[in-house]
């Protein structure tokens, strides 16, 4: 796709089956294990089978290889097999590789997997450990010596620009979090169902890194989802409703880093988000109005309202209020706050089951869902819908 002009991906492939396993601090098992129960769950909720996969999906930074995954699943010969780069900012990506293949005739069941043991085995959140001599290592070198060796450090400097350029008080990043603990109260499948916050008990959560608090940062999570991609046309014969793509795209802005752009002209928005909006509305032709629910990757809940910002939906440093209204649903799974830190995958599940008409908060109507992949570092988007 370029940025320059629509692409016509659109509408010829659909999400046909979602499967995860249970979200949990300790899973108990391998990662390799999780990734097959959570493909072969897809594979069902598809009313497919292992022998009719011809490609697989996944990130860099995942443990448990394609041809692996194959083997363990009692998948077959591959005709396509993808790894999409930079962290969270693959989720979404993933299924654009695999709407791509299918749209082309490279294959015709593609599955999409993530699945980790990121609380019980490597903890994300703790940020640069051991890093081997790379480009992206010298890149993070300027920034390592002054203390910034974690996530929520990197976020914090763009997080604390925000505040004062809009002339905001860290209240603003709760809204974000009351919303999604206030979904995944209502959603089993959530880590923390039946435990919704509020603003006060945000304010009263321990600083992580000023401004972020410790309801700021989403969870580490194990566990593993799947996502079943085939064509338009074949998932008519399948049973559950498809959720058609009506457009994907990755994007990476200008000096982009991974979470350390620092040397951008400014510090409050998110242009790899920009983007990728871009080319969605582009290619889709719909406008933020159009959106029924919005799945917004919510590893730290600052680049939330940026996300609001970039795609549209209110003006700069609006996007506080715009979520303190409710103006659009938002992460109505709970979001990687509430439910489960799946890199961004267990998003777009919930975008499907909001599709298809089956979430635990679902939207009266919903026939158009906005998915984002993680932010901070090149990323990717999705527009799901009902084909109708």
């Amino acid at each position: 796709m370029s940025v320059r002009g629509a692409d016509s991906l659109g509408g010829r492939a659909a999400i046909v089956g979602i499967g995860a396993t249970e979200f949990s601090k300790d899973s108990g098992r391998s990662e390799l294990k999780l990734a097959v129960e959570a493909v072969r769950t897809a594979l069902d909720d598809a009313g497919l089978t292992p022998a009719d996969v011809d490609g697989l999906v996944t990130f860099t930074m995942d443990t448990s290889p394609e041809i692996t995954v194959a083997q363990a699943a009692g998948i077959g010969e591959l005709s396509f097999f993808s790894r999409i780069h930079y962290g969270g900012g693959a989720a979404c990506a993933t299924v654009q590789q695999a709407a791509l293949a299918v749209a082309s005739g490279v294959a015709d069941v593609v599955v999409c997997y993530r699945a980790f043991n990121e609380r019980s085995g490597r903890r994300f959140g703790s940020g640069v450990q051991h890093r081997e001599p790379t480009a992206e290592g010298t890149a993070l070198g300027w920034n390592l010596p002054f203390g910034l060796l974690t996530p929520a450090s990197w976020v914090a400097m763009a997080a604390q620009r925000y505040l004062y350029t809009y002339n905001l008080t860290p209240e603003a990043f709760g809204h974000v979090a009351v919303t999604d603990r206030r979904h995944a109260a209502r959603n089993p499948a959530a880590y923390f169902y039946e435990k919704p916050i509020t603003l006060a008990d945000h304010a009263a959560s321990r600083w992580i890194v000023e401004p972020l608090r410790l309801l700021d940062c989403c969870q580490e999570t194990d566990g593993g989802q799947a996502i079943v991609v085939t064509s338009a046309e074949r998932a008519r014969d399948l049973p559950q409703p498809p959720a058609v793509i009506v457009a994907a795209a990755q994007g990476a802005g200008r000096a982009q880093e991974q979470m350390t752009s620092f040397y951008r002209d400014g510090l409050t928005g998110l242009p790899e988000m920009d983007v990728v909006a871009r080319q969605l509305w582009r290619t889709s032709g719909l406008t933020p109005s159009d959106i029924d629910v919005g799945i917004l990757y919510d590893h730290f809940t600052p680049f939330v309202l940026m996300q609001l910002e970039e795609f549209g939906f209110c003006g700069p440093g609006e996007a506080a209020d715009f979520v303190a209204d409710a103006a659009l649903p938002l992460n109505t799974h709970g979001g990687q706050l509430g439910e489960a830190y799946l890199h961004g995958m267990n998003g777009i599940a919930e975008a499907v089951r909001q599709i298809r008409g089956t979430s635990v908060n679902q939207i009266s109507g919903a026939a158009r869902a906005l998915v984002t992949a993680g932010t901070g570092v090149p990323t990717s988007g999705l527009i799901l819908g009902t084909g109708d």
